[in-house]
């Protein structure tokens, strides 16, 4: 499948007849479908065999014993329930020369019959995302975002969503995964988005209903760092290793991932939107996302001169370009853009003090030219020894991987439980 648009007109019959009178929550008996995500690495038997199988696969169990520190018998124990919930395969082509016996039968992620649907809603754009069991992206499509109307947009996601699940005839839909800005709450799907105008909207219930299946919602950021956790690093973190993630895009914020979980606040994630920030070449309100945000480049870049003031080819991407083909004007807005970065991490590295520091998003990733720029800004401004920036292992497609991990996140948790709940009946599409 290749990157595509999808139309924007939904078929709304199916969310329609769970849509509250009145504009009320939903009643609890329809939250059914919704799960909160699983932003940590986990530590369960079967899902530390499921792990080692993702990470290490094709492997045989006496090596999952040893990578797991699990006995044997555990180890075969959760191999067999993993084998008959068709989460693994045996690789019997792959056994050793002379063995005897299943246990030296290496077995391996059993990912093509499967899919997980992630769900990227940005202020501008929406990502909706087809990831394989081993955290792969499959494919993805963008969409604008709806607007107008709360019911009517969520009615738009949904439909385009539906639209796209029933083009995978081959595999086979287990979990929804969401992650968008704005206030989250993930236990009851619910979501509070300013930007977007939408207030207590049944994300999750809405989804849910026109999907059949299990819905996890994650604020992006943590999203990103969950991304970043369980999928963009080589090695588990200790205990008590802290890890900051810094995103800059259209918005900007943080997530901090304490020994291997990503800290979620149950009253939605902090801002930092409103740290100072001041440059006269950007404008802005004194405020950092006023004064980074692609919209403040863009801004700026009209301003100058540097893109037409109407027109739809005046975006980032072109500002990018002209800085890169040498236009001063241009070249000094994203270089200032990197200053205040750079000083906003540095802020927020000494507040916080984190083991491992992460930036992502297009802020960062999209000019990579300008990362220079923003570690000498943070090396100048933080008062703490020197620490390194790690830019995010998942670069313009940070969005995606937040949305897919999100939608793996209770697989890779509770792999049994997970499938049992997924095995429930669908809506068909």
């Amino acid at each position: 499948m290749s990157t595509s648009t999808l139309a924007q007109r939904p078929r709304t019959a199916s969310v329609k007849r769970a849509r509250p009178a009145g504009g009320g929550r939903y009643p609890q008996a329809l939250l059914h479908h919704i799960v909160a995500p699983a932003l940590r690495v986990p530590e369960a038997a079967a899902a530390a065999v499921f792990a080692a199988a993702r990470q290490r696969g094709p492997i045989a169990r006496d090596v999952i014993a040893q990578v797991t520190g699990l006995s044997i018998a555990t180890v075969n124990r959760q191999v067999t329930a993993l084998l008959e919930a068709g989460l693994l395969r045996e690789r019997a082509d792959l056994a050793v020369s002379g063995a005897i016996g299943r246990p030296r039968v290496p077995v391996e992620v059993n990912h093509e019959p499967f899919l997980t649907l992630g769900i990227h809603i940005g202020a501008r754009t929406t990502s909706i995302v087809a990831t394989d069991l081993l955290g792969r992206t499959l494919d993805v499509v963008e969409t604008s975002t709806p607007r107008g109307p709360q019911a009517a947009a969520l009615a738009a996601v949904a439909g385009s969503a539906r639209r796209y699940l029933s083009r995978w005839h081959r595999r086979r839909p287990l979990w929804v995964g969401v992650a968008t800005g704005g206030v989250v709450d993930s236990a009851t799907g619910y979501v509070n988005h300013p930007r977007l105008g939408w207030s207590d909207a049944p994300v999750g219930t809405v989804l849910g209903e026109a999907l059949g299946l299990p819905v996890s919602l994650a604020s992006h950021v943590d999203a990103m760092a969950g991304a970043e956790l369980l999928l963009g690093v080589r090695r588990q973190p200790a205990k008590s290793t802290t890890s900051l993630y810094v995103y800059a895009r259209e918005t900007v914020g943080y997530a901090l991932s304490i020994g291997g979980q990503v800290h979620s606040p149950s009253s939605g994630p902090g801002t930092i939107a409103a740290l100072p920030a001041f440059s006269e070449l950007l404008g802005g309100t004194g405020q950092l996302e006023s004064t980074v945000s692609d919209e403040a480049v863009l801004t700026a870049a009209r301003k100058a001169g540097i893109v037409a003031a109407e027109s739809p080819t005046s975006t980032v991407t072109a500002v990018l370009r002209a800085a890169r083909q040498g236009n001063a004007a241009a070249a000094a807005l994203v270089a200032e853009r990197a200053r205040v970065l750079g000083e906003a991490v540095a802020l927020l590295r000494d507040m916080l003090n984190p083991d491992d520091l992460v930036v992502g998003g297009q802020a960062f990733t999209e000019y990579p030219e300008g990362m220079p720029l923003v570690e000498s800004a943070f090396a100048a401004r933080s008062v703490l020894p020197h620490r390194d920036i790690r830019v995010t292992a998942f670069g313009n497609r940070i969005q995606e991987a937040g949305a897919g991990i999100v939608s793996l996140g209770g697989l890779y948790a509770d792999p049994i439980g997970a499938m049992r709940r997924a095995r429930r009946p669908q809506v068909s599409a």
